[in-house]
């Protein structure tokens, strides 16, 4: 018989870990009963309490492993989900303190904003398209709450999809004036380019992404909401940053985004 996870144990652990900055050991080594639905089971309990003890707001949704080498590394075969809270977005140009996270790193994104409802399942490119108001260059800041980043895929569904803060761009594109999946990404750290990227890295299309969260939360009776912002997956490699860092990320033809670590 599977024995029960202590899921009130592991949902505290994970809240106080992302309330101190303080790294837990991994959920997988010490349960390795844990299924993905157990996972994202313990997702919502921690952010029930985010936004019950926190008055915190689900303002979107954040799509991760996008990329086949992230899925062959944690062995699955599609992506996985995380919420966005009002608390977790930045403002361009921001200052971020180093000492409120763990192991930050960042990403290059694509941000989708959208007009409106999208509910799956048959939710197509077309329809995602055509459902967003307009789309932004975003720089994602992941961190691992589980220590030294020894995630496997129900860790990391379980912390929130690695999710940290977000930080949106200075400029709104109409997707349907641009062709996403060939929008080049370019990432600096203090001037000096460190990461390129291409729109095709989020499953070939950012679109794509945004479709198949939208199917998968329509099998579960959930879809995506209008003004939702949907962060569609990384557009190249996820890079560690310490303080002193200046980030900015620049989209082709879409503007840029930047944030500062102290």
């Amino acid at each position: 018989m599977k024995q029960a996870l202590p899921f009130d144990q592991l949902s505290d652990e994970l809240y106080q870990s992302l309330r101190k900055a303080e790294a837990i050991s991994p959920l997988s080594e010490r349960f390795p009963q844990m299924t993905l639905v157990d996972a994202y089971q313990l997702q919502l309990s921690v952010l029930a309490r985010r936004i019950d003890a926190d008055g915190e707001r689900v303002i979107g949704k954040k799509i991760g492993v996008t990329s086949q080498t992230v899925m062959d590394l944690l062995r699955v075969d599609q992506p996985d989900f995380g919420h966005l809270t009002s608390a977790m977005l930045r403002d361009d140009g921001a200052a971020v303190a180093v000492s409120e996270l763990i192991a930050p790193k960042v990403e290059g994104e694509l941000a989708f904003v959208l007009r409106h409802d999208l509910c799956g399942p048959g939710v197509t490119v077309a329809d995602v398209l055509r459902a967003t108001e307009f789309v932004m260059p975003c720089i994602e800041i992941v961190d691992s709450r589980i220590q030294d980043w020894k995630i496997r895929i129900e860790d990391t569904v379980a912390d929130n999809a690695s999710s940290a803060l977000f930080v949106l761009g200075d400029t709104a594109v109409d997707p349907r004036n641009i062709d996403l999946s060939v929008v080049g990404m370019t990432l600096e750290m203090n001037g000096e380019v460190v990461a390129t990227g291409a729109g095709a890295a989020a499953l070939g299309h950012p679109a794509n992404a945004v479709a198949w969260l939208a199917n998968t939360l329509g099998r579960l009776d959930m879809s995506l909401k209008a003004g939702e912002v949907i962060l569609s997956g990384s557009l190249g490699t996820m890079l560690p940053v310490r303080a002193g860092q200046n980030v900015r990320v620049s989209m082709g033809g879409m503007g840029s985004c930047a944030v500062r670590f102290v």
